[in-house]
């Protein structure tokens, strides 16, 4: 199996990601720089790590959005590539139109840094099969703006089509109905805040994140 972990100015989860897929799934993981016009051949998976790509100084993500693997990202998953943004990489896949909706400012202005308990709103999702019949697990949160914002029409479509993959528990940025995850209408592009790579072995506080990882891999 192989994965890449895309590189922007600013990311700092990317190795992160790296070693938490590496463990998970023992696939092989090569980092693109963000500048690159091409990916690996051959990938199953594709992540786009946190962090504050381009410094956060426009919108999040706006300006990684337009790099240039970008182009190749959009590319591999509309052939039907699984793609995943973890937090920047969410804010980064909302700007590219990869998936619907917006991250907005924390509710209460600032920065949330914690645990958090999620509920598996979808499992039959490729990133989600492998928690079965588990219906909460637990990852990280760490982001000042992680408020998942859709207007009305464009959050109907989302919950009637089973977009929403994670919700919060306990909602720590005002996110609207707790959404934490959504997928795209074709399943194989998932944006979620929280942190399954801060999450992917016991000695972490929390292991869900590795099977998120090895759902995703699996499928392929």
């Amino acid at each position: 199996m192989k994965a890449a972990v895309i590189v922007f100015p600013g990311s700092n989860c990317d190795r992160d990601c790296k070693v938490a897929i590496e463990r998970s799934t023992g696939a092989d993981v090569e980092m693109v720089w963000h500048h690159d016009t091409a990916l690996p051949h051959g990938l199953d998976l594709i992540v786009l790590p946190g962090g504050f790509s381009y410094g956060d100084y426009l919108r999040c993500g706006a300006m990684a959005a337009l790099s240039p693997i970008m182009t190749e990202v959009k590319a591999a998953a509309d052939r039907g590539v699984a793609t995943v943004g973890i937090c920047n990489g969410f804010q980064v896949l909302c700007e590219a139109g990869l998936l619907p909706g917006a991250l907005l400012r924390n509710e209460h202005l600032k920065y949330v840094c914690k645990a958090v308990d999620l509920e598996v709103a979808n499992a039959q999702t490729r990133f989600t099969a492998g928690y079965g019949g588990r219906r909460q697990v637990t990852m990280t949160v760490g982001n000042g703006e992680g408020n998942f914002f859709a207007d009305e029409e464009a959050l109907a479509r989302i919950e009637g089509e089973g977009q929403v993959v994670f919700r919060y528990l306990s909602n720590p940025n005002g996110s609207t109905a707790d959404i934490a995850g959504i997928v795209n209408a074709r399943g194989n592009v998932l944006g979620l805040m929280p942190h399954p790579d801060r999450a992917f072995e016991a000695e972490l506080g929390s292991a869900d994140g590795a099977t998120l990882f090895q759902s995703a891999l699996a499928s392929a």
